[in-house]
């Protein structure tokens, strides 16, 4: 499950379409209406919000905007587009490492994607968030220190989040 901070204009077809996906089935948890996945990582900045379900609609209201944009027909009625305003914060530790993630995703997957996001210099996060000073959040467990602590690839660029 990957539930991405960063806007998702950056995702391909494919990562758009499980970014939903996983979306609705983290919803589902946080209703308590499946058994699986209740205690996944990712779960753990929704369940501390100040209204959870609010927040996972907001969060998949930007990537149900992201996918109408592209032509896409997903099933608007499965969130609520009128969920009360929250926001979660997000460390720009979390941002650069999801950056990172996703390069290496796209650049295996779909190099077009790839090659736009080589040229973003300011990186937009889904409108849920704020950013906030920070490393990589604690529940980030696919996080490696000593591939994050690596020298950057040619392809890295400073990020400049907004």
């Amino acid at each position: 499950m990957r539930l991405w901070s960063v806007h998702p204009v950056y995702l391909d077809a494919k990562g758009l379409t499980a970014c939903w996906r996983e979306g609705l089935l983290a919803r589902k948890v946080l209703l308590g209406e499946t058994r699986g996945y209740r205690n996944h990582p990712q779960l753990s900045r929704f369940k501390t919000a100040s209204d959870p379900l609010a927040a996972i609609d907001r969060f998949l209201a930007a990537v149900l905007a992201e996918a109408q944009s592209r032509g896409y027909h997903y099933d608007a009625s499965k969130i609520n587009l009128n969920a009360d305003p929250v926001t979660v914060q997000v460390t720009r530790g979390q941002i650069e490492y999801e950056v990172e993630h996703l390069k290496k995703k796209l650049a295996g997957r779909d190099r077009s994607a790839y090659e736009r996001l080589l040229t973003v210099e300011d990186i937009a996060l889904n409108p849920l968030f704020t950013l906030t000073e920070g490393e990589i959040e604690s529940w980030e467990t696919s996080f490696s220190s000593t591939r994050h602590n690596s020298s950057r690839s040619e392809d890295t660029f400073p990020l400049v989040i907004s």
